[in-house]
This record gives structure tokens, sequence and C-alpha cells, in this order.
């Protein structure tokens, strides 16, 4: 419990929301989620569902700039896009392409570490006492290669996991076949990770873990935030629906729309839309074991409640335009090459918008020059991932708290405006 009980509005109910509305609660404060469309129905519900804690190897790795071109021309790579959209995008990506080389990839792995290191200890003691516990499943996580060779061109990111304390065995030939059968014969070699874990339905999660926050006097407001009130320097409460909602903080936490938010109260994010894709084979004829990654196809296949979501694509393109056909075909593709022996009764599309900033580093804390405003997003790929932390972080921060890292990674006044 605080000494000091505010009353916290957080924009944005997905996972890193909702985390930080139960820590806050936790902490005995008064908290309201706001929310356009309800809890967990964006990238919350869409990701793969994978507590990836070993994921802090960012996209941008060393020798990005040379595959890049070549992915962009070839339709069976994972990476595509809406080349109407370049011209806005360049700016952008012209700052996130400055960061593919090895000095940077191992600053943005360190930084990326505590937020995700402990994702499934972090996992469980956020769904602690919730209905959102049956959800979490402990797993292993397996990243699927052709054979070793294959597995020693990803020696950079992978001495990167050692670094940060990540360990693992290497199944090769039979003993892999031992481990899973499901998989088709090209991958002879996997690097398996213990002590991590999927979320088996993560939109049902995330909605649980709102449903938590109601039980316990939490409000939830269906509506669109449009800025801040402020006097004096502090915020005051939170403009939505035609209303003014008293509030003492805030937190925005809307992922990739926290944007134009986050300028209203000071701060502008080199921020993009990475739109991801990810399709479920419904009452599939067999179910792999754990997830996995598969290393040249940078997609990932994961078991959850009834279904198998392969999720993956990187594509730019806006948050305006709807799907696109390509990234869904190469999906499919791609679920036939890798479990040739599965068959399913149907399936599901889902596009979705992951926050790219252009350093790959979430932004989590306190905004300059105003008290109160605090935000958490730009976790690109690991949002469910590192969501609990991020909560429990901007919590300990709204309490009086010093948080047991180094936060300056991830503050805000890096982009001060």
């Amino acid at each position: 419990m605080t000494a000091e009980k505010k009353t916290v509005a957080i924009i944005g109910a997905g996972i890193v929301g909702v985390s930080a509305a139960i820590e806050l609660q936790r902490d005995g404060h008064q908290v309201i989620l706001i929310d356009g469309k309800g809890p967990g129905e964006g990238t919350s519900h869409g990701n793969g569902g994978i507590l990836a804690s070993c994921s802090i190897v960012p996209v941008t790795g060393p020798g990005l700039w040379k595959k890049a071109p070549k992915m962009l021309l070839d339709p069976n790579q994972p990476l595509f896009m809406r080349w109407g959209y370049l011209p806005k995008l360049a700016p952008w990506l012209m700052k996130y392409m400055s960061h593919a080389n090895a000095k940077d990839t191992t600053r943005i792995a360190a930084a990326l570490a505590p937020v995700v290191g402990d994702s499934l200890a972090d996992h469980r003691a956020l769904a602690a006492g919730t209905a959102a516990e049956r959800h979490l499943k402990p797993s292993d996580y397996l990243f699927l290669y052709n054979d070793r060779a294959h597995f020693g061109e990803d020696a950079f990111g992978w001495g990167l996991r050692r670094k940060h304390g990540f360990r693992w065995d290497e199944l090769e030939g039979a003993d892999f076949r031992a481990y899973d059968s499901i998989y088709a014969q090209e991958f002879g070699f996997a690097a398996r990770l213990k002590d991590h874990g999927i979320i088996s339905d993560p939109g049902q999660y995330v909605k649980d873990l709102a449903a938590h926050v109601t039980a316990n006097g939490g409000q939830l407001i269906r509506a669109y935030a449009e800025d801040a009130a402020r006097e004096g320097g502090r915020v005051t409460g939170v403009r939505a629906g035609g209303e003014t909602i008293a509030c003492d903080a805030v937190v925005v936490a809307t992922g990739v729309w926290s944007k134009p938010l986050a300028e209203k109260l000071g701060i502008s994010v080199p921020l993009e839309a990475e739109r991801g894709y990810h399709l479920e084979l419904w009452e599939p004829s067999a179910m792999p074991k754990a997830p996995v990654m598969v290393a040249a196809a940078k997609c990932v296949v994961t078991p959850m409640q009834g279904r198998i979501r392969i999720a993956g694509i990187v594509e730019f393109g806006g948050l305006e335009a709807g799907p696109s056909k390509g990234p869904l075909e190469l999906l499919r593709k791609n679920a036939r090459r890798i479990l040739p022996g599965v068959s399913w009764k149907h399936e599901e599309e889902w596009l979705g918008h992951r926050p790219a900033p252009a350093d790959s580093i979430p932004v989590i804390g306190g905004v300059p020059d105003l008290s109160g405003a605090f935000v958490g997003f730009g976790h690109h790929h690991i949002g469910l991932t590192g969501g609990p932390k991020t909560g429990r972080l901007l919590a300990q921060m709204i309490s009086g708290r010093t948080p047991n890292i180094d936060m300056s990674a991830y503050d805000p006044v890096r982009y001060a405006i």
C-alpha cells in the first residue's frame, strides 16, 4: 500500500494497460481504464502468444542492410512493403536502419533484457488470484533450423542471449524427432530454451485481467482519449468521449496509437506501425508440444486452446490500409510446409499493428515537465512478454518508489519536444 492514494487513468486496455492497473490497485490506488474498443482487442489479442523472454535481439541486427532489399523482392520472404507508403515511412526507416549494427544491437539487447527476461515469473505474479491464470502455461521455447550450420548463422544473436544469462540445449536429428515429430523433415536442428511460457488465449487473458480490475473497484470506460487536462504543470484529468475524467495521474499505453497522445503531452517518439499477421488453424489433427520460432520463415508456431496460431510477417504500410493478400498467403504456405502431416477444420486470419520505435526500445516513465503524466508503449514484437514488468515499473514510479533497474534507457526525456 502507498501512503498517498491516487486516481490513475490508464489510456489503453491492452496487456501493458491492464498490468499497470492491477499493480496500481495492489498499491492501493483507484484506477480507470479508458479504451475505445475495450480490453484485449488490439495487438494484445493477435500476438504470437509466447512469453519469449529470450527475444532480446532486435530485428535491426547486423547485416540487415544487405538482407532487407532481397527480402522485399522475394514473395516467399516475411518482409512486405506497401510501396505507396514509402515516402511517409522513409524518415522513420532511416533512423530504424541506422541501428542495424553490432554496437547498437548489443545496446538494445541490454535494454530489453530487464523488461522481458523474467516474463514467466512476471506473468505468474500478475495473474495470481485472477481468472486469467487458466490461460498461462509454462513451456519450452524452440528455435528451429535446417541444420547446425544454419544455426551457426545466428551466432551473434545467440551470443547476446548467452551474455544475458540464457541457456539452451541443442536437439539434432533423431533427438529432435524424439522431442516432437510434428515438423517437416527439413528441420533437423533445434535450440531449446526452458522456463518460457505461452498464453493459450491472449485476447481472453487480457479480458480476464481487466475483469479482475473492475471486480476490485476499477472503472472501465469505452471511449477514445483525446488529451490530458492539466493545470499548473500537473495532470488533472483525461479528455475522452466528450467529457473530462478527473484523475491525479495518467498513463498512455495504447501501443502504436500512443504517438499523437504522447505528442500532446510533450514527447515526439519516432514510432511506426509494423503490420503483423496471424493465421489460426482450428481443430488441428495434431498439436505441437511447445511453441517454436522457425528461423528460416521468421514466424512462430504456437499451440493454443483449440487451434495452432502461426504468427509473424513484417509489413510496412501504415494504420489505415486493410490486409494484404501476400502476407496471408505466405503464412498459409508456411503452415503447410512446416506442419506437412497436420490437417485442420477451418482457418481464421488477423492483421494487427506492432508499435515499432526507431530504436526498438520501449518508452517507459514519466513525461518531463508535466507532473502526473506517464507513458508505457513501443514494445515492438515483445509487448505480451514485457507487459507485466512494464506495468509494475509504471506503478512503482506513480507510487513514488524507485524501480530496482536503471530506467534511463526507457526514459521519455530522450524524445522531449
